[in-house]
């Protein structure tokens, strides 16, 4: 019999009773353990013996990526070593990795919030999950594959990539949940569509994470592999790794895991609070982390708080999905422009695919040119180039002030890629 994960507490009451009990208990240990903190709270002019309530807590100073960089490799440790059990880390993509260490409590508490993502999923000891993701040092391998041996499926430990092996699998042990990130789950639906297997898997549900996934690609992610459900799972490497949440069945909002950890949507220019419903930066503190403790740790992800009760009946907090990053903006002509808000057009216009392309050049002429490059739907001709490129025009014009050049690409025509897809090739400053 599969044991039960949820949330012990059960009122909202009762949830920030224990928030504020294991936000004073984050600060004395990082204060009593961690130099950087120490010296992070004097520079501040605070100390842990002022907090008592949510507005102390404000009083608190910002953490950053930089912050980890900058104190390479282990700045917010607060453990011996001897207590250290793994090391995790970050791609590296802009610089030094984030490394995060871990104890054996902060192991077992990361799984057990990986466990209530697979229990909010609905999964069961009958359900096989291939794990399409990157092992090594990255979080995404061991958390999937870890969480799902202690929740009690069976794993399929397959990592990225390899796409006739992922076919096989999929087919040979009718595989029930697929894990993987989104660029994958569409580059492995495309590839079970061309082989013509729909009707050989058992997949019902995919749980994809680490990019933001457009409803157009959603879409045609369970248009192909023929699924019952689509899960959103978030995670940094830097709070514990994927699984600190889930949206439920009932809403393609996340359920946040805030009995482990403390989340403030702040305004990412000003660093005050913006109001519940509006988008806000994600500023995470950990609520009873061991190794690498996090307190106002800036992720630079955008969401909003959702409001109000969830009709699945979690008493657990909400947010949106990930709508972009606070630093992947462009300015364009004066406009800030998000990628997810090109996403947002794109999904709204019927002949046009989920894939694309956003190219930033700078011209002769002095000016700044944006030109889209998008693939059309599957069945959807060239002949309708001029309809479709006029009304994704005029919506960018009319959404963002700025007006596009578009080029039109056949379904397929742009690469796929097994982990995160690029999206924004700015050359003008090269």
């Amino acid at each position: 019999m599969l044991k039960r994960y949820a949330p012990k507490v059960k009122s909202h009451k009762e949830l920030v009773g224990l928030q504020l009990e294991r936000l004073s208990w984050t600060l004395n240990h990082v204060y009593s353990h961690s130099d950087f903190y120490r010296r992070h709270f004097a520079a501040a002019g605070v100390s842990p013996e002022e907090f008592s309530s949510l507005d102390d807590f404000r009083r608190f100073p910002l953490t950053t990526a930089d912050d980890f960089r900058d104190g390479y490799p282990l700045p917010f440790q607060a453990v011996s070593n001897r207590e250290i059990v793994r090391i995790h880390a970050s791609s590296g993509t802009t610089g030094k990795r984030k490394v995060v260490a871990y104890t054996q409590k902060d192991i077992d508490d990361w799984l057990e919030m990986f466990c209530r993502c697979y229990e909010m999923a609905g999964l069961s000891e009958e359900d096989r999950v291939q794990i399409c993701v990157g092992y090594g040092v990255w979080t995404a391998g061991a958390g999937f594959q870890l969480a799902c041996e202690r929740y009690g499926a069976m794993a399929l430990p397959t990592g990225p990539g390899n796409l006739d092996m992922q076919c096989t699998f999929l087919v040979d042990f009718s595989t029930t949940v697929l894990c993987c990130t989104s660029s994958m789950a569409l580059l492995l639906a495309e590839e079970v569509h061309r082989r013509g297997l729909r009707d050989q898997i058992s997949l019902r549900k995919v749980i994809c994470g680490s990019e933001r996934t457009s409803k157009a690609m959603r879409r045609r992610i369970v248009e192909l592999l023929g699924l019952e459900e689509f899960y959103d799972i978030p995670g940094l490497t830097e709070v514990y790794g994927p699984g600190t949440g889930l949206n439920c069945s009932q809403s393609s909002n996340i359920h946040y895991w805030a009995d482990y950890y403390f989340l403030e949507f702040l305004d990412p220019e000003t660093l005050e609070p913006v109001a519940e419903g509006e988008v806000g930066e994600m500023v995470y503190t950990t609520l009873y982390k061991e190794a690498t403790p996090l307190v106002r740790y800036r992720s630079r992800d955008l969401a909003r708080a959702v409001p109000g009760p969830c009709p699945c009946g979690s008493i657990m907090p909400r947010h949106s999905e990930i709508l972009g990053r606070s630093d992947d903006v462009f300015i364009i002509r004066g406009v800030n422009v998000y990628p997810s808000e090109i996403d947002s057009v794109l999904s709204g216009i019927a002949g046009l695919g989920s894939e694309y392309q956003i190219h930033l050049d700078h011209q002769e002429d002095g000016r700044d040119y944006l030109k889209l490059k998008v693939e059309r739907q599957v069945g959807i001709v060239a002949d309708q180039d001029g309809s479709l490129s006029g009304e994704l025009i005029s919506r960018i014009k009319h959404r963002l002030m700025v007006t596009p050049k578009v080029e039109l690409l056949a379904y397929g025509e742009l690469p796929r890629s097994e982990r995160k897809t690029r999206r924004v090739f700015d050359r003008r400053y090269d």
